[in-house]
């Protein structure tokens, strides 16, 4: 491990009761060229603390006269500089756990592995965006490390202003990402879907200290059954048929960074078990491959269902489940952030304006307490449909917003009296999805236009009373393009 700048080597304290490991991990941080100090309980190790400052505390977890946390709990009351690695016996989750919620950076299991060990050390005190320091600490930075921390720093701003929001519980949400983002600690990200999960995942990974690094989304439900393990650890060269190369996965892609891992509930049983093993060992084999190779990656993952319930019905792993959430984020759903709306659709209108090319639409008042009324179940991914829908059928500035439909899927269908107006009382069921209805009956006289014009977009258009722009609108939404089994379209303008 070269050092890659001419400034001070990082000062470490390591603190351990058995002897010869304290000497193993002191030679091994000198050999890397770090100043060491070692302490063999919490009481030299508190005194080492009141006397200096450090980069890194690297202490086991049990100790002849208390426990590692208590030195780690410490520092964060303190509000020091330091960051902390903790050692614990191997397959102590539990202690892992409640280190990293402590405000660990990271932890190693022992038997301690040295070139893991190099690694998780590296990934700390060589960050090229290192944690703020106070005025006057002497180990702040100057010259180009403080202009790469500025620039670090701006990213990290600039992704939490995309969550839109000066509500009481978005605070909180935003509160929370800045604390978990300084450590090493897997977040899960729970919410309705079309709550911005992935805007989350990516504040977290823009404010923590992999944030230079890339961020790799997966889909979790996107990936074939049989593709999943050669997507998540890659393949070597002539592995399978048509493996011509090597191939990177997903953990290699993230290397570094941090792998964020949307809709973890819909992964196979088996397939939750080998990336158990990959989270726990912090190692991956890539198919085809004779040995492991170590990764370096931080886990976000997100969901829509409830993980807890799945763990009870058998269809997610117990350990997988504690292992992934760490710590917690929940994102409220819209109903829950009613003032949020103005400054959403301000946000909203003024990305879809740029995207279109247009001038950004005014949002009247009536329509505004409009949404303000509307149930809106699919959160703010269908707030941002029901706008992009009044921007394409809007024939002038004046923007009038189509309502949604609350889905009743549980309810039985009703009757109700209709033709009010000729004094009729028909009765006529309700379906019990009236948005899917009526989509299915649009496309039908769609599709019926469309063929009785020869697919020509423009006068199956006027023929139905639409703008061009109008129908290309719908024709996308109802992917009535797909069902034409790739006829091509006639269109003239």
């Amino acid at each position: 491990m070269d050092s890659k700048t001419t400034l001070s080597p990082a000062r470490i304290l390591v603190v351990d009761d058995e002897p010869d490991l304290r000497t193993l991990y002191e030679l091994t941080l000198l050999r890397e060229g770090f100043r060491v100090e070692t302490a063999e309980n919490l009481v030299q190790a508190f005194e080492y603390l009141n006397h200096g400052r450090f980069d890194l505390v690297i202490t086991d977890m049990r100790l002849p006269d208390g426990l590692g946390l208590e030195l780690i709990r410490h520092i964060r009351a303190q509000q020091r500089r330091e960051r902390c690695v903790v050692i614990t016996a191997y397959g102590s989750a539990e202690n892992a756990v409640e280190s990293l919620k402590a405000g660990a950076f990271d932890y190693l299991t022992k038997p301690v592995d040295l070139k893991q060990f190099r690694a998780v050390i590296a990934s700390v005190v060589l960050d090229p965006a290192p944690l703020p320091t106070r005025a006057g600490d002497p180990h702040l930075q100057a010259g180009t490390v403080m202009t790469a921390a500025a620039a670090h720093s701006s990213l990290g701003e600039r992704a939490l202003q995309r969550l839109v929001g000066e509500s009481s519980v978005m605070h909180a949400v935003k509160e929370r990402i800045v604390k978990v983002a300084r450590s090493m600690a897997p977040v899960m990200v729970t919410g309705e879907s079309g709550t911005g999960k992935e805007l989350v995942a990516n504040a977290i990974h823009a404010n923590s200290h992999r944030g230079g690094a890339a961020l790799i989304a997966v889909n979790c439900s996107a990936i074939p059954e049989n593709l999943l393990e050669t997507e998540f650890f890659g393949a070597k060269k002539g592995s399978y048929t048509g493996a011509t190369q090597d191939r990177d996965g997903f953990f290699q892609a993230a290397r570094g960074g941090t792998l964020f891992l949307d809709e973890i509930g819909d992964l196979p049983l088996l397939m939750q078990a080998k990336l158990l093993r990959a989270i726990q060992e912090r190692c991956i084999r890539p198919i085809g491959s004779p040995q492991e190779e170590p990764v370096d990656v931080r886990i976000i993952s997100a969901t829509h269902k409830d993980l807890a319930a799945e763990v009870q019905a058998g269809r997610f792993r117990q350990d997988l489940y504690y292992r992934l959430n760490v710590i917690e984020i929940v994102i409220p759903p819209l109903r829950e952030r009613r003032d949020d709306l103005p400054a959403l659709c301000a946000a909203l209108l003024r990305r879809i304006a740029l995207e279109s090319g247009i001038a950004v639409p005014a949002l009247p008042s009536a329509v505004l307490d409009q949404l303000a009324l509307d149930p809106l179940p699919g959160n703010v991914r269908e707030l941002e449909n029901l706008l992009h829908r009044a921007v394409a059928l809007s024939e002038d500035d004046d923007l009038r917003i189509e309502p949604s439909v609350q889905h009743a899927m549980n309810q039985e269908p009703e009757s109700v009296g209709m033709d009010v107006a000729q004094g009729h009382n028909d009765r006529v069921a309700i379906p019990r999805d009236l948005q899917s209805h009526l989509d299915a009956a649009e496309r039908e006289i769609l599709i019926q236009a469309l063929h009785e014009t020869g697919f020509n977009r423009t006068a199956a258009a006027a023929r139905l009373g639409l703008s061009l722009r109008q129908i290309r609108y719908r024709i996308a939404r109802l992917r009535i393009d797909v069902l034409n089994n790739g006829d091509s379209f006639d269109e003239s303008v």
